[in-house]
């Protein structure tokens, strides 16, 4: 008889990662990350462009990475424009704001052009060990936000939804997961909530008929969502990212997303007003978050790991939809007829050769 502690024989437990995704000091790995990224609470790393010398030294970092940690998610954010932390040796990819540009002339030929990026940015990345970057933007770019700006395909919910679709298809080809963020829209508040806690003062109805327009039209396409540091006073007390309502209510009951929620970096000012680095955990992961972030503050990731520890906080099988779907050589993906055609039309649209 199987009892309540047992599996039946023909069950397997899903296997499951942790749900804390911290960052590393430099270019190679040191010996407590080594520990970290062993310790079963830690699912994820993020690199940033302090990670990343060249090709190779990057290979040989996410090589050591998995041989610590074999399934853990590797991150980065390859955006395209002013966010983009692998670039030597890497395409060049334009802001998302060039694509509207390209739709005054050519919607049709804007949405290939789109298409041909996000496979482009996918299949690079891909090709150096990394799972997934956390992109597209899906914020509207209103004129107000300067941290959105041109890191958004356009002000028009439509045009957005429709370019975003084309990007986030072209990541899938590639065999990469996709990540919209910052839910339900960042755009249309002023304050950076990397250094500010940010205040939208809109009606539900007015965020409904804008910011959440390309969430729920490119819901079908999406692996992984973050919501945004911003709270909506008018909706809820808390930011979205850690807001039942949000995450559950709009998110998963109304959208219908099934995939992963993945906080912002709860180092960031906008999250500083749910408390201190504990409260922040609590408030993420009870809200509805799968993953955690904290990053660049080596003392607060180990508070938030000590936290997890002592409460013995379960990982999440969910997580493994981030993990990567495809790989090759970086020496195969550039020999490829694809990469060729995707690498040019890129390049018409910046004017910088890798």
């Amino acid at each position: 008889m199987t009892t309540a502690t047992q599996q039946p024989l023909n069950e397997v437990a899903a296997p499951t990662l942790g749900v804390l995704m911290l960052d590393l000091r430099g270019l190679t790995l040191e010996d407590d990350e080594r520990e970290l990224l062993r310790h079963p609470q830690v699912g994820g790393v993020i690199l940033f462009a302090r990670n990343f010398a060249d090709p190779g030294q990057l290979q040989a970092l996410t090589a050591d990475i998995r041989a610590c940690n074999p399934h853990v998610l590797i991150a980065v954010d390859q955006e395209g424009g002013r966010v983009q932390r692998l670039q030597k040796g890497f395409t060049r990819l334009p802001p998302m704001l060039r694509f509207s540009r390209s739709w005054d002339e050519d919607p049709v030929l804007a949405v290939e052009q789109a298409r041909q990026c996000g496979w482009l940015m996918a299949a690079e990345v891909l090709a150096h060990g990394i799972d997934f970057s956390f992109a597209p933007v899906l914020d509207l770019d209103s004129g107000l936000s300067q941290v959105i700006g041109n890191r958004a395909f356009a002000s028009d919910p439509q045009r957005v939804t429709t370019l975003a679709s084309a990007f986030m298809k072209g990541m899938h080809e590639a065999g990469m997961a996709t990540t919209g963020k910052h839910f339900p829209g960042h755009g249309n508040v002023v304050a950076d909530s990397h250094l500010d806690i940010p205040v939208d003062t809109r009606s539900l109805e007015q965020i409904r008929a804008q910011d959440l327009q390309p969430f729920a039209g490119c819901v079908d396409l999406l692996d992984g969502v973050m919501p945004a540091h911003v709270i909506y006073e008018k909706v809820d007390a808390n930011c979205a990212g850690f807001s039942d309502y949000w995450l559950n209510t709009v998110l998963r009951g109304e959208l219908g997303f099934e995939g992963v929620i993945f906080s912002d970096d709860l180092v960031m000012a906008g999250a500083a007003a749910a408390g201190g680095m504990e409260q922040r955990v609590d408030a993420a992961l009870g809200a509805g978050c799968d993953m955690i972030l904290v990053c660049n503050d080596r003392a607060l990731a180990l508070q938030a790991l000590a936290h997890l520890e002592r409460h013995s906080v379960p990982g999440s099988s969910r997580l493994l939809r981030m993990q990567r779907r495809r790989t090759w050589s970086p020496e195969q993906l550039r020999e490829s007829e694809q990469w060729g055609r995707a690498h040019s039309t890129v390049v018409a649209l910046t004017g910088e050769a890798s």
